[in-house]
């Protein structure tokens, strides 16, 4: 059984790869921190659902894409900062993306929080991944 490096990345790219595919629901092997990304993407509006499954095995989180006219609502996911070189802001470096129409993922000291959250609560972190 190989491992993965970087967790984060993997849960983007299922989650790209669901989306393009059409897939209406999708399975992540679950951690806290993808839980708390699939969190603010249901809260944004980017998908319809989630739940944590644990009658597997393994415990897994089912994301429920969102799909209007057989596209999805999200268009792009991007990972910004790695393990291979970590991408830190301050409350006032947060940036907006697509001018306000995307959204941004951060690590807080308070917990996993939007771009738009973390503004509102005047807290900086890491930079984790852009979604639009």
């Amino acid at each position: 059984m190989s491992t993965v490096t970087d967790p984060i990345a993997d849960f983007l790219a299922r989650v790209r790869n669901s989306t393009r595919a059409q897939k209406t629901e999708m399975f992540v092997p679950y951690s806290k921190i993808k839980a708390e990304i699939a969190r603010i993407l249901k809260d944004e509006g980017y998908v319809s659902d989630y739940s944590i499954d644990t009658s597997a095995a393994h415990p897994r989180i089912k994301i429920t894409n969102k799909l209007a006219n057989r596209t999805s609502a999200i268009a792009g996911l991007r990972r910004v900062s790695r393990p291979g070189l970590r991408r830190y802001v301050g409350a006032d470096e947060i940036p907006r993306v697509l001018g306000g129409m995307g959204l941004a993922i951060l690590s807080t000291s308070r917990g996993v929080l939007s771009g738009r959250e973390a503004r509102k609560q005047k807290v900086g972190g890491e930079l984790l991944a852009y979604v639009w």
